[in-house]
């Protein structure tokens, strides 16, 4: 069975032939329990090459190495920004709204950076209060290459923070789980208990939380 890859089909529907300026924005971090979540937003020049856009997909798809070899390849190619909400962020205002407030900032970056957005096609279900007209669409990194630019490099920026605190905090193998929930974290957090990057909103760090 062929494998169905992201098009310009959604980005083409918006008037992205005509000229206009249509970006992909996705996040990266809902789900582990330490870390802030990352946003990004990716804007495909027509001058993009096609042996790029070949290698675009959703991120979860990808090697670590592939994945850091197309983000490298793709920040000269295109027009991108970065948004992020603090794990104080994440536990004050829930991981979804904080999901959508890394996505705000993001698209708001890009536009203060002079890009006039005319739409913004959106991974998921729920849309961002952005100031661009924008679409949200289910498994959008599966459906769009704009979006699939946008986990890579979401994806890749978050990964390279995580990295950096593993540093400071190595017990919990951040430079190889992320902050998800695997069985070394779990095992780090009842030893060690919560660091302040831990979500505390999250069961499992609350549970360690109140065993201490």
């Amino acid at each position: 069975m062929k494998i169905a890859m992201p098009d310009f089909t959604h980005e083409i529907r918006w008037g992205r032939e005509t000229g206009k300026f249509i970006c992909g924005v996705d996040e990266v971090g809902r789900g582990p329990l330490a870390g802030t979540v990352v946003a990004a937003v990716a804007l495909l020049p027509r001058s993009c090459p096609d042996s790029l856009l070949a290698c675009l997909r959703d991120s979860k798809k990808l090697s670590e190495k592939a994945r850091t070899r197309i983000a490298s390849d793709l920040k000269p190619h295109c027009l991108y920004a970065l948004g992020d909400a603090s794990v104080a962020e994440i536990d004050t205002l829930n991981i979804l709204q904080a999901s959508l407030l890394a996505m705000r900032r993001a698209v708001e970056k890009l536009i203060n950076q002079g890009v006039a957005l005319d739409g913004a096609l959106v991974d998921g279900n729920r849309l961002p209060d952005l100031p661009c007209a924008a679409e949200a669409i289910v498994k959008g990194d599966d459906a769009s290459l704009s979006i699939a630019a946008a986990s890579i490099l979401a994806k890749t920026y978050r990964d390279a923070l995580m990295c950096d605190l593993a540093r400071d905090f190595p017990a919990y193998g951040w430079d190889r789980n992320a902050g998800y929930g695997t069985a070394q974290h779990l095992a780090a957090l009842r030893t060690h208990g919560p660091t302040p990057w831990h979500r505390q909103s999250f069961a499992p760090v609350a549970r360690c939380q109140e065993a201490m």
